[in-house]
């Protein structure tokens, strides 16, 4: 049934929606307002316990992960039913943005400002405001990490031994500009090579040096050679320093560079040319350590995932797009433990990682619902049909 402006209860209507969107700007700017950098132990703690406080309240159980040099990692938990699946909720508590920085909150007609508000406190917030809207809780977990702006170096061995007991996940990340659901991610490795040469007088006794930068300059060119573009991986050294002086050969080097790719067939590839350039003398007399690992896995699309986007259509009876991106999130975690993961179901949002955030008001009241009527079905039904 649609009510006509001319109708009385049009008015009480809009009104509750009006003062329940109202709350949830204030809940948020709450929460922009406690300024949690990765590295600010006390204010993302001071962050996590405010919106877990928030869980408790809806009868979720605290389940602390204590850390003594980053914020706490938390898992909120319900009741659940043994012979049914369980779905994970995963966000994360930290930002990017130092105290005295880009740390306060502000809104518009049409959108917020602040450090979080996409990226992911407003996410964050999504999960809670659909689960506040919930008869009953049962079989959905929350897990809250606190180091995720730096690469989850600490909880992604926590998010791996979890995902044990999940059979699905929602990551509440920003959703893309026509409020895509993300179902696949590159893998990214972060990885440095340390050369060592033989310093020497340049002018006097050039020919005495092994030359490290020399040897890092054909190093760079070989690395930057395993990139595939057609393939969607990517090798980029993004920084290399070296040498004394310009009368020096120089002695040591050291690059720094990522690997970006969304096949796990191109990580196994690219991993082997790697080891092959760090281990091979380009320059004679100089060697070459490696180092660095990858970071995150590739969250990589599959059939199960985009199934997955298909029952969220038909539980909500609406066209939901999906896309693809090169950035990384703890979703990646989930996905190569083999759980049917999606990403994307925070609010819309851009300017992230810059002091231009913002996200769209408009999209948490649409994403809020999407994910009530989502967590309603699994809850009701024990799972997806």
């Amino acid at each position: 049934m649609t009510l006509s402006r001319y109708n009385p209860f049009y008015y009480s209507i809009s009104y509750i929606k009006l003062l329940g969107l109202t709350l949830l700007y204030n809940e948020l700017k709450q929460l922009i307002n406690i300024n949690s950098y990765t590295k600010n132990k006390s204010g993302v703690d001071a962050h996590g316990k405010l919106f877990g406080s928030w869980l408790v309240g809806l009868g979720m159980e605290e389940v602390l992960y204590e850390r003594e040099l980053i914020g706490h990692h938390r898992l909120y938990t319900s009741e659940h039913d043994k012979n049914a699946p369980s779905l994970l909720l995963l966000g994360h508590l930290d930002t990017v943005f130092p105290p005295d920085t880009f740390t306060h909150y502000s809104e518009d007609e049409e959108w917020v400002y602040g450090p979080g508000v996409c990226d992911m406190k407003g996410g964050n917030l999504v999960a809670f405001k659909a689960l506040q809207e919930l008869k009953t809780i049962n079989n959905v977990d929350f897990l809250l990490v606190s180091d995720e702006e730096t690469g989850s170096d600490d909880s992604k061995l926590l998010s791996k031994e979890l995902a044990k007991n999940y059979d699905y996940c929602l990551v509440f990340e920003a959703a893309g500009p026509q409020m895509e659901v993300v179902v696949g991610r590159k893998g990214v490795g972060t990885f440095w090579i340390d050369i060592k040469g033989k310093a020497a007088h340049a002018g006097n006794h050039y020919a005495d040096g092994n030359d490290a930068n020399l040897e890092a300059a054909l190093k760079l060119q070989k690395l930057v050679a395993l990139t595939d573009l057609s393939q969607n991986t990517t090798v980029n050294v993004g920084k290399i320093s070296g040498g004394i002086g310009a009368n020096t050969i120089s002695p040591h080097s050291h690059l720094l560079f990522e690997l970006r790719y969304d096949k796990r067939e191109e990580k196994e590839r690219v991993l082997a040319q790697i080891e092959t350039i760090a281990n091979t003398s380009y320059i004679e007399g100089t060697t070459a350590t490696l180092n660095g690992d990858i970071q995150r896995d590739v969250m990589q699309v599959s059939e199960e995932s985009l199934n997955f986007v298909k029952v969220i259509e038909k539980i909500t009876g609406t066209a939901l797009k999906s896309e693809k991106r090169g950035g990384v999130s703890d979703a990646n975690i989930l996905s190569s433990q083999g759980v049917i993961t999606l990403d994307g179901f925070g609010p819309f949002g851009d300017g992230d990682h810059t002091e231009h955030e913002r996200a769209l008001k408009s999209s948490f009241d649409s994403r809020i619902k999407l994910t009530k009527e989502v967590l309603e079905y699994f809850i009701e039904k024990k799972g997806f049909e």
